[in-house]
Formats: structure tokens, C-alpha cells, sequence
């Protein structure tokens, strides 16, 4: 079944001047998915994420506070500057994410990816913050379940930056489990493994944080021997990856060490993954502030989902260390019991 790729030219129209995730990162990305002929998937134009969407993730405060932000160009931090178009580009970045949950959920595509700016995992439920305004795929989630009556989703979050909004926004929903491997410390120093969420929701969170130099022996181990083990005792409908490409060796805003092929083969990992138990996957992008390496790593990560060898898979053998992370993780969460 064809792939599904959703984007919008609004993604261009968010200005931020001198400032990491700028609108090349999308310039770059479907320069090279035009190369490739967007790899044989059907690129669609994504709609505004409706309020109904939106209020799933946030409270109306939040909408009219980036509404009025957009307006008039003030910028909540250092890190999350707005201009006008940002509203626009910001409703099809969380919209795109929707419709990729319904197409998934609905079987119309069995892979497909939302490729907006701006990102999504640091807002948090009434907090913008680390570029992001809205939180899309926690969007993409609550509409999974909520607007399609799926009952379990899983989020894979590989940024190199802990996704502390969609952490936070699920922290007492056991509808959802939230995965995160991500360097630490590193901003925005959230994401430790005692964090396993709370009330209803404890042990449905699982924290992997990883020290500065980790490369694709460790960032691929943990796909497969702590995600492998968790999709098959949540038994998910849904798989969606807040895919963050600044893991890589080449980003300027981290210090890990994962190579294009390791970002292939960690793909690679989640497409078996989702096969032994007919789910359909879904990538949403986050970060990545190396184009080239973002626009690379992502092609290659979108052509394994589909199911399609790369033939540029990491041989970077797996890092030992892998199996000892994992296994704690692994018993101490809801699911040993």
C-alpha cells in the first residue's frame, strides 16, 4: 500500500531570521525528496488543524495566547520567536499530524509521514516553548484515540532533545505510551529515567536518556531491545516517531554520533517492529539543524519505513550497553507485571 506523505508551504512562511530551525530545514528536505521522486509516496497538501484538534492537547488559553503572540511577533523565549505566518504554518504543522493519525487509523496507508515546522515535542499543554508552538504529535495521538477510537498508541520520540511536552501532556493517560531516547544532560534537562509518569498513567512513560558521544550502536540497540519488547506488551494500534534528526553526528546542537545509516537502520528496526504486529507507523518531524544530514537522514528513514532497503544501513555493530539499559526499563515498567 502506497505511503502517505502530508506538507504544506506554510511550513515556509514561519520566519526566524538567525535562528536553528529556519525554513531551509524544509527547503532542504523536499529538495531532496523531489530527487527521489518523494520515494514512490503520495505527497498531500495539508488543512489547518481545526480548534477540536487543537483543545485535545490544549486549553483555549493556549490557543488565543499564540494566536496573539503570531499577531503581533512577540516571541515567548529566546528559542520560540513567531512572526504572523507562524499561526498559519503552526495549525498545518499540527493538521498534517492529524490527518496522518486518520489515514493510519483508517487504513487508507499503512506508513506515512507529517513533514511541517514547526516542531511539536517541547510545547508543552499551555507552554510554548523550544521552537515549538503547538505539540503535534501528541495532536496526532489525541486524535488517533480520541477522533478515531483507537485505544492504545505508542509515541517513539528519537530527537536528540527529551520531548518534555508530549511527556507532560500524557503523564496520566495510560492511552498512551511515550518512549524517549535522548542525549543527557541536554536541553531542556528534562527526561530522567525515574520519570514514569503519574496516577493512571505510571509506567507508561519510559525515559532513556543517554550520555554526549552515543552513536548508532546504541541508539539502533535500543530500537530493537527496549522498543521491540514494549510494542509487543503494549500491543499498540498506532505507532507514531517524533522524529528528531539531531542525533546525528553532523547536527550543531548536540554532541551525538548517529551516522545517516544509523538513522536508516533504527527505521529499519521500527518498520519489523511494526510488521510482526500489523501496525501501520507514522513520522512526525521535529528537529534536525544540519540540512543536508536532516534531509538525508530523513529520505533514508522514510524509504526503510516503506519497507524499501536503503542498502545504506549502519554496520556499527550493537552496543552492548543497549541490553543493559533496556533490561531495568523493562522491569520496572507497568507492562513486567
Amino acid at each position: 500500500m502506497q505511503g502517505l506523505i502530508f506538507r504544506s508551504d506554510a511550513s515556509r512562511g514561519h520566519q526566524t531570521g538567525l535562528h536553528p530551525e529556519t525554513a531551509e530545514r524544509i527547503v532542504a528536505i523536499e529538495a531532496e525528496l523531489d530527487r527521489l521522486d518523494w520515494l514512490g509516496y503520495e505527497r498531500l497538501d495539508s488543512t489547518p488543524a481545526s480548534d477540536e484538534m487543537l483543545l485535545r492537547a490544549h486549553p483555549q488559553s493556549h490557543l488565543d495566547a499564540v494566536r496573539a503572540a503570531c499577531a503581533d511577533s512577540v516571541p515567548f523565549d529566546t528559542d520560540t520567536v513567531v512572526v504572523p505566518a507562524s499561526w498559519d504554518a503552526a495549525r498545518h504543522a499540527a493538521g498534517g499530524a492529524a490527518a496522518l493519525a486518520e489515514a493510519l487509523c483508517t487504513g487508507s496507508a499503512e506508513v506515512g509521514a507529517s513533514l511541517h515546522r514547526p516542531p511539536g515535542h517541547h510545547a508543552e499543554a499551555a507552554r510554548a516553548m523550544g521552537f515549538c508552538l503547538f505539540n503535534n504529535v501528541a495532536v496526532a495521538a489525541l486524535h488517533a484515540i480520541e477522533g478515531c477510537g483507537l485505544d492504545r498508541v505508542l509515541i517513539l520520540d528519537w530527537d536528540v532533545h527529551h520531548g518534555n511536552g508530549t511527556e507532560a501532556i500524557f503523564a496520566e493517560d495510560p492511552r498512551v505510551c511515550f518512549v524517549s531516547i535522548h542525549q543527557h544532560p541536554c536541553y531542556p534537562g528534562t527526561g530522567a529515567e525515574s520519570d514514569q509518569g503519574s496516577g493512571a498513567g505510571t509506567g507508561f512513560t519510559v525515559n532513556c536518556p543517554l550520555p554526549p558521544g552515543s552513536g548508532d550502536g546504541l541508539f539502533v540497540g535500543l530500537v530493537e531491545q527496549l522498543v521491540g519488547p514494549l510494542v509487543e506488551l503494549y500491543r499498540p494500534q498506532l505507532i507514531l516517531i517524533s522524529a528528531g534528526f539531531d542525533a546525528h553526528r553532523d547536527d550543531p546542537l548536540a554532541q551525538c554520533e548517529v551516522s545517516d545509516g544509523g538513522y536508516a537502520a533504527m527505521a529499519r528496526a521500527v518498520h519489523s517492529i511494526a510488521q510482526r504486529r500489523g501496525v501501520p507507523v507514522g513520522l512526525v518531524l521535529e528537529g534536525g539543524y544540519n540540512v543536508d544530514a536532516l534531509a538525508r537522514s530523513l529520505a533514508l528513514s522514510l524509504s526503510e519505513l516503506a519497507g524499501v532497503p536503503t542498502g545504506e544501513v549502519s554496520s556499527e555493530p550493537i552496543d552492548p550497553r543497549a541490553a543493559e539499559i533496556a533490561a531495568p526499563l523493562l522491569a520496572r515498567s507497568v507492562f513486567a507485571a
